[in-house]
């Protein structure tokens, strides 16, 4: 496992949560090792994956979830805010993703889970870093199990909720986001370890390409983008007739300008309704209720 070990604002910290987990896996009776290496170096993650093959012999499998914050509305958003983000999400899943493939394609099998958010899949306020970044994750994930899939290699995405120490820094002064963050409090990191362990596991091999989210008790399968409608015309199209008949004949699909907390409305709870929920339909048509 993998952690830097620094503060929020990147600033080295005294000790390395990877450290923590590691001893606290041993001390079971387990087997870990920590590295302090930056996923968002090439020769960082070169560094990472060779520690693991060192120390275990072999790689199995890759979950990316480093992760940062430097939330900032678009129009005030700095360079360095929009490149830092970018380097740890994207470039470091990209980094750690590239650093085991060949291992993975030497002994054709292998597994990645990316995390992504839906701050990318949905949207977010002042996040046009961690968005542009998490949705990028998608892409590569996807492109990971197209391009490897003839190694055996899968590769899916989640979308975690969960109360990190990543998004401690999200600001309550209003009470607009005092409500939000309570209501990201009663999300736990522990509902998301069993699905990613089983995505990683042996039970998952026919499972590649895909986009999940875990959610407490709730697990989501995401639709990914499709052509939903089509204009023609055998003449061709100008801006004029563009703009008299196909931006009115899409309006009634056109998605709105929904927030993630706008379409998971509903209190992160047990649910009252079947354990196993079928949700074929629109997540609006979704019971809001806990």
């Amino acid at each position: 496992m993998n952690d830097l070990g620094v503060t929020l604002s990147g600033e080295a910290g005294e000790a390395s949560p990877a450290q923590d987990v590691a001893d606290e896996i041993i001390a079971a009776g387990g087997r870990a090792i920590a590295n302090g290496d930056s996923v968002a170096r090439f020769d960082g993650a070169q560094a990472m994956v060779q520690a693991a093959i060192d120390a275990f012999g072999r790689i199995d499998a890759v979950v990316n979830n480093a992760g940062n914050l430097r939330d900032s509305l678009f129009h005030k958003m700095s360079e360095e805010e929009f490149d830092s983000v970018v380097a740890v999400h994207l470039k470091g899943s990209f980094n750690t993703s590239r650093a085991a493939a060949p291992f993975f394609k030497a002994q054709a099998s292998g597994a990645y889970v990316h995390m992504t958010s839906t701050s990318g899949l949905v949207g977010n306020f002042g996040q046009a870093n961690y968005a542009a970044a998490k949705l990028g994750i998608v892409g590569l994930s996807k492109s990971i199990a197209l391009d490897m899939q003839r190694f055996n290699v899968r590769s899916n995405a989640v979308a975690p909720f969960a109360w990190t120490r990543m998004i401690d820094s999200i600001p309550t002064h209003t009470p607009e986001q005092q409500r939000r963050v309570e209501g990201l409090k009663k999300l736990v990191p522990e509902k998301i370890a069993p699905f990613v362990t089983a995505l990683l596991s042996d039970a998952g091999k026919g499972v590649s390409g895909q986009i999940f989210g875990v959610r407490n008790n709730e697990i989501y399968l995401f639709s990914q983008p499709r052509p939903i409608r089509t204009a023609h015309t055998s003449d061709g199209w100008t801006a004029e007739t563009i703009a008299e008949r196909v931006f009115p004949m899409f309006a009634d699909d056109f998605y709105p300008l929904a927030r993630s907390g706008d379409v998971f409305a509903w209190a992160p709870r047990l649910m009252r309704w079947p354990s196993i929920w079928n949700a074929s339909r629109p997540m609006g048509s979704l019971p809001r209720k806990a």
